[in-house]
């Protein structure tokens, strides 16, 4: 489904800041930094495998990337949600991306 660009914006604000504010928990019980700024949401992790997962919208392509695991993945909209190529949504690629971070299993987000 196309996004316009102000449509994109909006969904991907929403998606966003809804990470955000579940990610709370993880900092808190993991140990990890989660920072929010300028439309980019950031998790840092020290232990047990120090690392940076970057979160953040592509309007000219209408995706959502995230660079994770020296890896990127590029999310695109689905009608409801973004998701990856594996079929999974933003909230589960992030969660076990952000699991295999900090060595454990999939985070529920």
């Amino acid at each position: 489904m196309n996004l316009t660009e102000s449509e994109f914006r909006t969904q991907s604000d929403t998606a966003l800041n809804r990470l955000n504010r579940s990610l709370g928990s993880v900092a808190e019980e993991h140990d990890a930094e989660v920072m929010f700024q300028n439309g980019v949401l950031t998790v840092e992790t020290d232990e047990p495998h120090p690392g940076k997962i970057v979160v953040s919208p592509n309007a000219p392509v209408r995706q959502i990337w995230i660079s994770a695991l020296s890896r990127s993945f590029k999310l695109d909209w689905s009608g409801t949600a973004f998701v990856y190529t594996t079929g999974e949504s933003l909230d589960t690629l992030l969660g076990r991306l952000i699991g295999e971070q900090l060595g454990i299993g999939p985070i529920l987000l």
